[in-house]
């Protein structure tokens, strides 16, 4: 222990299908009643990152991390801050490099293993306290980068925060790279290298004859361009040894601060290494939820209040953690 079944979740018809959870909520969900206060904070580097508060005036905060490709407008960051706000949470959603509209300095841009600008992102919200208790919420690749910096960071992590929230990580990214690559997820590996691609033809406006994309049409999954962008751009070897000092799962025993960790089993985009059973069982900290469907930050609900499970598990983990 602690694993967490069963699951709470129960998929409404026709949503006990994966993709179609995967699509429905990322296409055709409909979040209002946000409204942002935008803050640009400096990085060390010499760089900038754009942070989106939805403050209510609570004692309490929560930072939300995104998704690769995303951004702090996207709906399920857009409930997640709703739903804190409307039970007494401030929320704190931030972009990575490149992600707010604007490149960013810098010729990199983010990746999967970043923790010194959640680091970043953690600093500044403390300045904007007091706060009587402090969370992380993290999503697909943002939930990687959450975890991986609580399990890094132990000791410094547990003193600053009390409890974490992440959904839907590819916590082994060496088999989330591999289930991607796949040719049931042709459709989503091309949407991603299409929004990865924006990225490099910003960077090449600011950095010319630094970075290119002769030939960027044959790149056909993360691995290619892996091994041409992320990996040099980041100082790793190659994609192999980014996958393998980026991935979560290894810091995953380390993790000291109440935390929850849900995967659906029917994730396009997980390989069976992204449900890590043996580190819950090992850590009492770690709580591992694996509901039969969810899709890849899905998570569809309907009831009056427009609030998805994900955002109704988290606060409720949230509260027993703050009890």
């Amino acid at each position: 222990m602690p694993i967490v079944s069963p699951s709470s979740y129960r998929a409404p018809l026709p949503f006990r299908n994966g993709h179609l959870q995967t699509v429905y909520s990322s296409q055709f969900r409909r979040v209002t009643g946000v409204a942002y206060r935008r803050q640009r904070i400096a990085t060390p580097d010499d760089d900038f990152l754009d942070v989106d508060m939805s403050f209510v005036g609570a004692g309490r905060i929560a930072i939300v991390t995104h998704g690769l490709g995303g951004n702090s407008g996207r709906q399920y960051v857009l409930g997640m801050a709703r739903e804190l706000n409307r039970n007494g949470w401030d929320a704190l959603a931030w972009n990575f490099r490149g992600c707010s509209g604007e490149s960013n300095r810098q010729l990199r841009t983010y990746h999967s293993g970043d923790t010194a600008d959640l680091h970043t992102v953690v600093s500044f919200a403390l300045e904007q306290g007091p706060w009587d208790a402090v969370s992380l919420i993290g999503f697909s690749l943002g939930g990687n980068i959450t975890l991986k910096y609580l399990g890094e960071k132990t000791s410094e992590a547990a003193a600053l925060i009390r409890a974490a929230v992440a959904f839907s990580v590819p916590c082994d990214l060496a088999s989330s790279a591999s289930a991607m690559a796949s040719p049931v997820n042709t459709i989503y590996m091309k949407r991603f290298i299409r929004l990865l691609h924006e990225n490099i033809e910003q960077k090449m406006v600011l950095f010319p004859g630094r970075i290119d994309d002769r030939g960027y049409r044959s790149i056909r999954n993360f691995k290619q361009f892996d091994d041409r962008y992320t990996a040099p751009l980041n100082g790793f070897e190659s994609a192999q040894d980014y996958w393998q000092k980026a991935s979560s799962k290894p810091f995953l025993r380390g993790i000291a601060v109440p935390t929850l960790l849900v995967n659906a089993l029917d994730d396009p985009f997980l390989g069976p290494p992204c449900y890590p059973f043996e580190e819950a069982r090992e850590n009492p900290s770690l709580y591992l939820e694996t509901p039969a469907h969810g899709g890849h930050v899905g998570f569809v609900s309907f009831n009056a209040a427009g609030t998805y499970w994900s955002e109704f598990r988290t606060l409720e983990f949230l509260n027993s953690a703050f009890a």
